[in-house]
């Protein structure tokens, strides 16, 4: 499990919209200077907003500006990454090869395959919008207290 400090930005019924500065990250990193993330950041002050779900908790127990403890599980990252970069590139080459004879037709069967694969990529999201395998969750204190104590 990844664990991050976050501040509320905005409640809903059963999830929580979150802003986490990627402080851990960026600034342990190696590769500041030619990070287009990091240089970004820099410039337009922007920060990660996450959907984080609740726990069975009730909502009068978060207000926003609130700082809480979110948990990304490893799998997710990586399942995030897979389905944001790899979808949309093999759908693209797929177009361009079964549309292939000429240059332009080339070009419209990726274009075509690239927006096949972000549709994909945009219907596996809302079918887990609310599973919490597949997405950031709300910790307690006492669920990060004990997920730290050494065994």
């Amino acid at each position: 499990m990844i664990f991050e400090t976050a501040t509320i930005t905005s409640l809903e019924n059963d999830a929580l919209w979150v802003e986490a500065v990627q402080k851990s990250a960026c600034e342990t990193c190696t590769a500041q200077k030619g990070c287009g993330t990091a240089v970004l950041s820099k410039l337009t002050g922007r920060t990660s907003r996450l959907r984080v779900l609740k726990s069975q908790q009730s909502s009068e127990l978060y207000q926003v500006g609130q700082q809480v403890t979110i948990a990304i599980p490893e799998d997710v990252v990586v399942l995030a990454s897979v389905c944001a970069y790899l979808v949309p590139l093999s759908t693209s080459l797929i177009g361009l090869w079964l549309l292939g004879p000429s240059d332009m037709l080339s070009v419209i069967g990726a274009i075509v395959g690239l927006g096949i694969g972000g549709g994909l990529v945009s219907l596996y999201n809302a079918k887990h919008r609310n599973n919490p395998k597949f997405n950031p969750v709300l910790m307690t204190t006492d669920t990060v207290q004990h997920s730290f104590i050494p065994t």
